[in-house]
């Protein structure tokens, strides 16, 4: 009950070196793939979710669009088995950093951005401008746009950072919570267990909901720019 309650998110370090690298290499091994002629069922299931996944996200791109299909699917498997492998007991989520999910927004944000100037410049200006904007209005109405296009890779991190970062901190509220209650009321303690167990799977979703909203945004980013 001493314990800091940020202290799981302090980035781990070992003889002061951070460990950041190594867990975020983590999560690759836990895509396994086959070469085999026949599948076993882990990867059947791997291969048929980011069928799913991909063709969902990807139908509304056109053929520019569709070439960023591998990096978007790579990076929700990614996001998702971070967020996962961050719910487990004395494990650091990396997600749970501002720094790290900007250092992934930024980049994929600008990619998009950049790819749109290229080939659709007429069209990404546009946007500055919606046609028919009575001539008083169109400085604010530029500085505005322009504002909230920079803002988008910031909203894209602050989301990630927040949702991940609130479910952990209910998760050990409630966890201490519920080891202090056992020794006043069982019955108290019992029920605040449940709930902890129902958070719990809560999380599990919002784990995988916020990688595919990630990945979805960017995705949309990316349609409004080819």
């Amino acid at each position: 009950m001493n314990e800091n309650l940020f202290a799981s998110f302090i980035t781990p370090m070992i003889l002061g070196l951070p460990l950041v690298t190594l867990i975020v290499l983590f999560p690759s091994l836990l895509s396994p793939t086959s070469n085999r002629l026949i599948n076993n069922r882990l990867i059947s299931l791997q291969q048929w979710m980011l069928q799913l996944v991909s063709k969902q996200m990807m139908s509304i791109h056109n053929a520019k669009g569709q070439t960023w299909t591998l990096m978007l699917m790579s990076l929700i498997l990614f996001i998702g088995s971070t967020n996962l492998l961050g719910l487990l007991p004395h494990s650091f989520t990396p997600t749970t950093q501002l720094s790290m999910n900007l250092g992934m927004a930024i980049p994929l944000w600008a990619g998009a951005v950049i790819t749109g100037f290229r080939n659709k410049t007429k069209a990404s200006l546009a946007h500055f401008l919606p046609q028919g904007t009575p001539t008083p209005l169109i400085p604010m109405l530029v500085i505005t746009e322009t504002i909230s296009l920079f803002i988008q890779p910031m909203a894209l991190a602050v989301r990630l950072t927040a949702n991940i970062t609130a479910g952990h901190l209910l998760i050990h509220l409630i966890g201490g919570a519920t080891l202090a209650l056992m020794s006043i009321s069982t019955t108290t303690a019992f029920i605040t267990f449940i709930v902890l167990i129902l958070l719990t799977i809560l999380e599990f979703a919002v784990a995988m909901i916020q990688a595919y909203v990630f990945t979805l945004l960017v995705s949309l980013y990316l349609h409004d720019n080819t």
